[in-house]
């Protein structure tokens, strides 16, 4: 892994977006789906006491059963500013990430990749910095727009900039629930990416990664609390 830059401040924040942006790998396949280990990174904060919390689980991407867990606890080092998270959660996602003994062959991040105003989200920045195929699998769509998909499972339609271009897919993963919003990272392609999403959602409209992921941060955030 690459250590991470703290920016002083907005401009240099993206500054630093637009220079890791051309690291961004988009024309390899990615891990195949349904093999290997999988992880799913996420984040929690307490605003008062200025802590994040990320948890990193790694599964069996056969069986979703859990390999491995880790989570880390640090200091907000960066203002909320839309489009710039990135520099709030990574060093403790970093931290996490760097606490497993396994090395995941992907990475599933609760937010952005390429869906990002700056065509520089999460799921990518985590790549670049750690050079493993990473996705974003998000709630909401930010500020793109789609059409609905059909209500099938599996089913899904572009999610499209205001020039057009397709920056990820809503993709539903539960027959007639709400879909979730798939981008690409860094070293898969979106085909991959929402191959990957579908098989590891079997019974919920959220990735196990980020289930799991989710509830073990929150747990950790409240045990340093003493919440």
């Amino acid at each position: 892994m690459t250590s991470v830059k703290n920016p002083a401040d907005e401009a240099e924040a993206r500054a630093v977006q637009d220079e890791l942006r051309t690291l961004v790998v988009l024309d390899e396949p990615g891990p195949a789906p349904g093999r290997g280990l999988v992880a799913g990174v996420d984040v929690a904060y307490d605003d008062g006491r200025d802590l994040v919390a990320a948890a990193a689980v790694v599964l069996d991407a056969a069986t979703l059963e859990v390999v491995e867990e880790a989570t880390a606890v640090g200091r907000v080092s960066f203002p909320y500013v839309p489009g710039l998270l990135a520099f709030r959660e990574l060093p403790t996602v970093l931290a996490a990430l760097e606490a497993l003994n396994a090395v995941p062959d992907l990475v599933v991040c609760d937010g952005y990749g390429l869906a990002h105003p700056r065509r520089f989200g999460l799921a990518c920045h985590l790549g670049v910095v750690t050079g493993l195929p990473t996705i974003g699998v998000a709630k909401n769509p930010f500020t793109f727009t789609h059409r609905d998909p059909a209500p099938g499972r599996g089913e899904s339609e572009p999610l499209c900039a205001a020039d057009g271009t397709e920056v990820g897919r809503a993709l539903r993963t539960r027959a007639g629930v709400k879909p979730v919003f798939v981008s690409v990272g860094h070293r898969v392609s979106l085909d991959t990416a929402c191959a990957h999403t579908l098989a590891l959602t079997p019974r919920y409209r959220l990735p196990e990664t980020t289930r799991r992921a989710d509830h073990l941060c929150r747990t950790a955030l409240k045990e340093a609390t003493g919440g």
